[in-house]
């Protein structure tokens, strides 16, 4: 069925069957414009049932007016299951071609968001796929993208799912973690250190120590601890991918210690890749920009939550399902056998290095 969505009819309140599907428009100049700023919406990526309601105005992300409900929530990382709209970690039409068959990721904060993304990416590509999450917070999160990744297994060498709770800020939890993969498994090909967490603060005077180390051994030291107990069971052509921020290259005022995680997550990269070079395992990076994950309303005000993203050229946020492809190509060594080093940014059009 095909909707032709005119500039009038998107300030309309519609109501739309969420079983139907939509056709692209052909791209003439003026669809691409109109493609820019309301990109074609996905499917919901949770998997159980709730009864939600369809706002043209938030699920298209236009430009303008506000580009999410305003919402909050009170800790750190947040909850996925309870924020409007979902973030879209499925991309329905994604297109498989087998290109991680047989492998093994761990995929630390793989419950939502970015996370979720990646995990669900890995497995249509044909990997077996880890990820940590934390108990008290994202237990909830974690079953779905567990049913998520049973429902998409394929192939006789895949093997099934595992979540693992951990605080991945400490060297004994990472040491575990990599352990019980391994141990299920028997190997790791594909490592991609994405947990983390950020707080508002305005002014540097605000950040007490203890949340300074808490940003810290989250964003930065899990990373680190996590990689040093899995190189031991990575080979030639495995693959570490560690997800910095845009942060990292244009500073963020009120994210000030997040946004030194994230230069550190850079420089470790970078090093690493050095280092483990002679091995023949690659370390890269991938620099999202504003993306609608858990984080958001988890540390952000309502006002902010509902300009979301809107600074961006695009002039909007990223979904996860957006982002997640750019994992699948730094994990396979066919097409990136020759990127090592090297970060990837998709955020939107924000020009950085320039």
């Amino acid at each position: 069925m095909l909707f032709y969505l005119t500039p009038t009819v998107l300030r309309s309140v519609l109501i739309v069957p969420l079983s139907l599907s939509f056709t692209l428009l052909p791209t003439t100049t003026t669809h691409l414009s109109s493609l820019k700023k309301n990109p074609p919406v996905q499917p919901v990526s949770g998997y159980e049932p709730r009864r939600r309601s369809f706002r043209p105005s938030f699920a298209t992300m236009a430009s303008g007016g506000q580009q999410f409900p305003p919402q909050t929530q009170k800790r750190q990382p947040g909850k996925e299951h309870v924020m409007e709209p979902t973030p879209q970690a499925v991309l329905h039409d994604y297109k498989a071609a087998n290109k991680l068959q047989g492998k093994v990721a761990l995929v630390t904060g793989g419950d939502s968001g970015i996370g979720r993304a990646v995990c669900y990416c890995l497995a249509m590509e044909g990997a077996t796929v880890a990820f940590t999450y934390v108990k008290s917070q994202e237990g909830k999160d974690a079953e779905d993208t567990l049913q998520m990744l049973r429902e998409i297994k394929k192939g006789a060498d895949v093997k099934d799912p595992i979540a693992i709770p951990a605080d991945l800020g400490f060297e004994d939890n990472c040491r575990k973690v990599v352990e019980e993969v391994a141990g299920t498994y028997g190997r790791i090909d594909i490592l991609v250190n994405n947990a983390a967490e950020q707080y508002v603060k305005t002014c540097i005077t605000n950040i007490t120590e203890e949340q300074l180390e808490r940003v810290f051994r989250t964003n930065i030291f899990s990373y680190f601890l996590t990689t040093k107990h899995a190189v031991k069971y990575m080979k030639e052509g495995s693959s570490i991918i560690n997800t910095t921020s845009v942060n990292a290259y244009k500073g963020n005022a009120m994210l000030l210690d997040y946004t030194a995680t994230k230069g550190a997550i850079v420089g470790f990269t970078r090093g690493l890749a050095l280092q483990l070079a002679g091995k023949g395992i690659r370390v890269n990076g991938v620099a999202p920009g504003p993306v609608w994950t858990p984080l958001i309303p988890a540390s952000m005000s309502e006002e902010m939550v509902a300009n979301f993203g809107k600074e961006v050229p695009l002039g909007r946020a990223g979904q996860p399902h957006e982002i997640a492809p750019s994992y699948v190509f730094l994990a396979c060594c066919q097409d990136s056998s020759y990127v090592t080093g090297q970060v990837i940014h998709p955020n939107g059009g924000t020009v950085v290095n320039g």
